[in-house]
């Protein structure tokens, strides 16, 4: 957050919240909608949510106070629970466009100067044509803005489709791709850490730089949702809409500004620089007892698992590999980004002292929501001799007097979209080129191997990262906090 965010002046808001009883809405949107409402970081807002479910506003209201109490992160009275239902409605989507474009002006009415209106919506890539022309209909177009979830499409032709369907009723300027990944803060102290610091840039390259690791294990399963991961799977549920953006704050050249113009122009670059994607570098798994899974299809042939080996075809990276992993029911819930530094070309020391037995050198970034740093090296073991072990130098966010300050991703993302700041968000173009890249694996994917629920993937991985290894699971935990 900058200084900025607090800044007097932006516009009252109605947000429109399209899949207001589902699990992201409870789980995260409605939670930070709170946080941002008493906090004053937001301006002052009306909300109205709409899904498929036929309920008043009092049963709504009902479910959002439920969702604060059970999901926020911070402690808060049950006087601001029943202060923030009181500025949320609620319309269902079989009432119509009608009903739901007089929800809005009624909400605008009690807001004091004109109004801006925010779209969310939290709902499928099949549902959000309908979505569009709901919004359409209702004349809740002009001066708005529009946050679309991912993944966006499933493939290069259903992302283009969906986005000349948007293009139709909203210019790119007023769309928001969100990937809350970006919007986490350890993921912008990326950008800090790399161009903020004189000693580091110069050695973030192909020269120093032996190949950089994202690793987004999840320990939980599908957890019923087999309606929408079964026809999405892994790869266009977590490459495609997070570990891409990631790699791409990664390998991006220094912009000209810190704004959204030059930020995602130099991401865009990244993505056109990418080799598309070979299928013999890419491991696809299913753990096993998947297929019993409510919903899930006997014959089911969807990975819930992939690990992949990427490429960027350019001056600063050409040579370097970029391996990429996530996966359900691991045996860690990790979101890493280690960097592997080349070792030095020769070594002065004895061959029993323990260099290089540890691997190589890693800078290390944790994009969990306490958001830590690592610099992992050789150093002299204290005593008699030239003994040498693995040292690191780490960094914690709950080791500043920030640490409460910190806006969880969606919090962050909500008020950037409010701010019209697209700094953190995906644009049509680069969307579009991932889908490019993503071609030749989507049409002839691998095998599907298995993997046992509560472990790191199908040992077949280990051949994909050969002679390298995997930096997971640590064998440094990370310290204690004190």
């Amino acid at each position: 957050m900058t200084p900025d965010d607090k800044r007097p002046g932006v516009q009252p808001h109605v947000v429109v919240l399209f899949g207001a009883t589902g699990d992201l809405a409870r789980r995260k949107l409605l939670p930070g909608l709170f946080h941002l409402a008493i906090s004053r970081l937001a301006p002052d807002m009306r909300i109205i949510g709409t899904s498929l479910d036929d309920i008043d506003d009092d049963r709504f209201r009902e479910l959002v106070i439920e969702a604060c109490r059970k999901f926020s992160r911070r402690p808060a009275s049950s006087e601001q629970h029943e202060r923030f239902a009181q500025l949320v409605s609620y319309v269902p989507q079989n009432k119509g466009a009608g009903a739901l474009s007089s929800a809005v002006q009624a909400a605008s009415a009690t807001l004091q100067g004109p109004a801006r209106l925010l779209h969310y919506l939290s709902v499928p890539p099949a549902a959000a044509s309908a979505v569009i022309r709901m919004l359409e209909t209702a004349g809740l177009v002009k001066e708005s803005r529009v946050i679309m979830e991912k993944p966006f499409g499933t493939d290069l032709e259903s992302a283009q489709k969906l986005n000349a369907t948007i293009h139709t009723a909203f210019t790119e300027s007023q769309i928001f791709r969100i990937d809350h990944f970006l919007g986490k803060e350890p993921a912008m102290n990326i950008l800090a850490f790399r161009f903020a610091n004189g000693f580091i840039e110069p050695i973030w390259n192909r020269t120093f730089i032996d190949h950089v690791q994202i690793d987004v294990p999840e320990r939980l399963s599908i957890e019923g949702r087999a309606a929408f991961y079964e026809p999405t799977g892994a790869f266009r549920d977590m490459v495609v809409t997070h570990l891409f953006q990631v790699l791409a704050f990664v390998a991006m050249e220094p912009p000209t500004a810190l704004a959204p113009g030059p930020i995602s122009e130099e991401k865009t670059k990244v993505f056109r620089s990418m080799l598309p994607l070979n299928p013999d570098n890419v491991v696809r798994a299913q753990y096993q007892g998947y297929r019993s899974e409510p919903g899930v299809s006997a014959e089911s042939e969807t990975e819930t698992f992939i690990a992949l080996k990427c490429e960027i075809d350019n001056w600063r990276w050409a040579g370097v590999p970029f391996y990429l992993r996530t996966g359900k029911s691991m045996a860690e819930g990790q979101r890493i980004i280690s960097i592997a530094f080349r070792d030095p070309p020769r070594s002065m020391f004895p061959s029993d002292c323990g260099v290089g037995t540890r691997g190589p050198d890693h800078l290390t970034f944790d994009l969990a929501d306490d958001s830590k740093m690592s610099m992992s090296f050789y150093g002299k073991r204290p005593g008699p001799g030239m003994l040498l072990d693995k040292q690191s130098m780490q960094f914690g966010l709950k080791d500043t007097a920030d640490a409460d300050d910190v806006l969880e991703a969606y919090e962050r993302l909500i008020l950037d979209a409010m701010h019209g700041d697209r700094t953190l968000f995906t644009t049509a173009q680069g969307i579009e080129r991932l889908w490019e890249l993503s071609a030749p694996l989507l049409d002839n994917p691998p095998p599907l191997h298995t993997y046992e629920a509560g472990s790191w993937g199908p040992a077949v991985i280990n051949e994909l990262i050969e002679p390298r290894t995997w930096r997971l699971p640590f064998e440094r935990p990370w310290r204690a906090d004190t």
